[in-house]
C-alpha cells in the first residue's frame, strides 16, 4: 500500500479518535514544557553521566505520553567509542533511539532554530551541520572523529534525508570517515513502526515529501497503537574499507535490520 493510500484507508479511525489524541497533544506540550525547564534550571548542576539518563528517561516517558511501545531487538553497544548508523523515517526516530540508548546525533542545523526543540537537542548534545556546505560538513567530521575518541556514542542517518519506512534509501558515506579516522566502531540499527494489533508496517509516524511536524505528529497521536522497533546489529570495524565501501555494506546490514 502506498503512503497516500494507507493514509486514506485510515481517515475514518483517525477522526474517531480525534479527542482522545487532543487530550495526549496537550500532554506532549506539557512534556516537552517539563523537559526544556530540566534543561534550563537543572542540568547546569549535573554531570554527563546524570544528563544522558535525564534525555533517556525523557524520551522514554515522551513515547508513553505518545501512545508508542518501545520494543527493541538485539543489543545497543554498552559503552563507546561507537557510531549508530540508522535508516530514517520520523522526527520521531531522534525519540525512539534516545528512550533505547543515549547517544548524541548529529543533524540539520535547521533543528538548532526550531523553537523549543532546538534548546533541547542543544542540550542533549547534538552536533549540528548545514548540509549545504562542505566546509561545514569537513568540520563535523573533525568534530565526530574527536568525540568519538572521547568515547561517546554518536548517531547519524547517512539516507541523509526521511524515508517511508518500506525500504532503506541509498547511504551517504561522508559522515562515516569519522568512525574511519578514530578506529571507531559502527553498529548498524534499522528503525520502524508497526501496529500493535497485527504487527504490519504503520506509516503514520512518517515525515517525508509536503509532511509537516504537526502533521506528522497529528497522524500518530490519532493513529491505532504503534509499536516503535529498534533493532540493533553487531558491531562492525572498518578492516581496511574506506567509507565508501563500508556504507554499501551497512546499508545491506541495516536493510536486512529493518525487515
Amino acid at each position: 500500500m502506498t503512503l497516500s493510500a494507507h493514509r486514506q484507508a485510515g481517515a475514518r479511525g483517525r477522526w474517531l479518535r480525534a479527542p482522545q489524541a487532543v487530550w495526549r497533544l496537550l500532554r506532549v506540550l506539557l512534556h516537552v514544557l517539563a523537559g526544556l525547564h530540566t534543561v534550563l534550571l537543572r542540568f547546569p548542576r549535573l554531570g554527563t553521566e546524570q544528563r544522558e539518563m535525564q534525555v533517556q528517561a525523557w524520551a522514554s516517558r515522551l513515547l508513553q505520553v505518545l501512545g508508542i511501545a518501545l520494543q527493541v531487538r538485539g543489543t545497543p553497544v554498552p559503552l563507546g567509542p561507537a557510531l549508530l548508523v540508522s535508516n530514517h523515517i520520523s522526527w520521531l526516530d531522534i525519540v525512539v533511539l534516545h528512550a533505547s540508548r543515549h547517544c548524541r546525533f548529529v543533524s540539520k542545523s535547521e533543528v538548532r532554530r526550531w523553537p523549543l526543540i532546538g534548546a533541547l537537542a542543544s542540550a542533549a548534545g547534538t552536533l549540528f551541520i548545514e548540509r549545504a556546505s562542505r566546509r561545514d560538513a569537513m568540520r563535523v567530521v573533525h568534530d565526530m572523529s574527536d568525540s568519538l575518541k572521547r568515547g561517546d556514542v554518536l548517531a547519524v542517518f547517512p539516507e541523509g534525508t526521511t524515508g517511508d519506512g518500506l525500504q532503506v534509501l541509498p547511504f551517504h558515506a561522508n559522515l562515516l570517515q569519522a568512525a574511519v579516522s578514530a578506529a571507531a566502531p559502527v553498529q548498524p540499527v534499522a528503525l520502524k513502526f508497526v501496529t500493535a494489533a497485527g504487527g504490519q508496517r504503520s506509516l503514520a509516524p512518517c515525515y517525508v515529501g509536503d509532511d509537516t511536524l504537526v502533521g506528522s505528529l497529528w497522524r500518530t497521536l490519532t493513529s491505532e497503537p504503534i509499536v516503535a522497533v529498534v533493532h540493533y546489529g553487531e558491531l562492525q570495524h572498518a578492516l581496511g574499507r574506506d567509507r565508501r565501501n563500508w556504507a554499501l555494506d551497512l546499508h545491506q546490514q541495516v536493510s536486512r535490520l529493518a525487515e
